[in-house]
C-alpha cells in the first residue's frame, strides 16, 4: 500500500489544513457534527462508514483538536464527540463546500438539501471573500506572501 505524503510540516496553510481534515470522511464527520450528531452510532448510521475507518477518523479529529470526546450528556457510560472552538471555526468551510456543491453539482430542479437561517427559514447568502476595506475580492485580486519565521 502506498502511504500518503504528510503535509503537517508544510509552510502552506492550505496544505496543512488538507492534511488535518482533507479526506472526505473527516469533512463529512464535521458536517454531521454541525448537524447535531454526537455519538459514534449516529455518525456511522449517517455515513455508512466501516467502524474501523470511523474510529480512525474520529481519533484523528480529536487528536487534531477539531472534536473533543466528552462524557455522554445523558449520564450513560457512552462518550460523545463535540466540536471544539477550532472545529466550529470550520463552519465557513462547510458552508462554502455546500454552496459550491449546490451551484456546481446539481442539475436545475434536482433535489438536494439546503442550509437555511434557523430564525427566518431562508437560504444563506452566498459566501464572499472581502478585503479589509469591504471590497469583494476575486482570485485575481489576491496573491500569496510568504512570511519569514517569527512573524
Amino acid at each position: 500500500m502506498v502511504r500518503r505524503k504528510r503535509l503537517d510540516d508544510s509552510d502552506c496553510p492550505v496544505a496543512r489544513s488538507v492534511d488535518a481534515i482533507g479526506d472526505w470522511w473527516s469533512l463529512l464527520i464535521v458536517r454531521d457534527a454541525f448537524d447535531g450528531s454526537r455519538r459514534f452510532g449516529e455518525f456511522q448510521r449517517s455515513l455508512g462508514v466501516a467502524k474501523n475507518i470511523l474510529t480512525a477518523r474520529l481519533r484523528a479529529l480529536v487528536d487534531g483538536g477539531v472534536l473533543a470526546s466528552v462524557p455522554a450528556s445523558d449520564g450513560s457510560a457512552y462518550r460523545e464527540y463535540v466540536l471544539t472552538p477550532q472545529g466550529e471555526a470550520l463552519f465557513p468551510v462547510i458552508v462554502a463546500l455546500r454552496q459550491w456543491g449546490e451551484q456546481s453539482l446539481f442539475a436545475p430542479g434536482e433535489p438536494h438539501s439546503e442550509l437555511v437561517d434557523r430564525r427566518h427559514g431562508r437560504p444563506l447568502r452566498a459566501l464572499e471573500v472581502r478585503a479589509a476595506d469591504g471590497r469583494r475580492l476575486e482570485p485575481g485580486d489576491t496573491e500569496v506572501h510568504k512570511l519569514p519565521a517569527g512573524d
